[in-house]
């Protein structure tokens, strides 16, 4: 497995760093247009959550992106060093989404609904600030 990291200021002037990187990394791997983009809405919003959410009151946070690739698949790791939230909170909505229209979300609970919908896998830890980890798998394409 190969690991590409890339630290940035917990800045959406920055953001745009992220998704050319992304795009490079998602690229060569051979995911589609389409898988591209459903990449960089999820990992734009992971980043939006960390920028918002981060240690908003410091002003100098920084957020840690790792981009982790293997045979088939890339896992994307967005890390602040925020105090995170309790995932049993009944007023954060963290999902599962299932069977959940987007109208039916409380605040905030919106990009968590899209990393979701997305992504193959999503992972949400608020041990240690808080780590949201994508993954999306390459589609093997068929022919017919």
């Amino acid at each position: 497995m190969s690991v590409i990291r890339l630290q940035i200021p917990a800045s959406a002037e920055y953001l745009d760093l992220v998704r050319l990187s992304l795009y490079g990394v998602a690229s060569k791997m051979g995911f589609s247009y389409e898988d591209i983009e459903d990449l960089k809405v999820a990992v734009s919003e992971a980043c939006n959550n960390a920028i918002l959410h981060g240690e908003p009151q410091i002003g100098n946070g920084q957020i840690e992106i790792s981009y982790e690739f293997g045979e088939g698949f890339l896992r994307v790791k967005v890390k602040d060093d925020g105090t995170g939230y309790e995932t049993h909170d009944p007023n954060r909505q963290t999902g599962p989404f299932s069977g959940t229209s987007p109208s039916e979300l409380q605040t905030g609970g919106l990009g968590i609904y899209l990393m979701q919908a997305l992504m193959d896998e999503v992972e949400i830890d608020t041990q240690d600030g808080t780590e949201v980890t994508l993954v999306k798998y390459v589609q093997t394409k068929t022919t017919d």
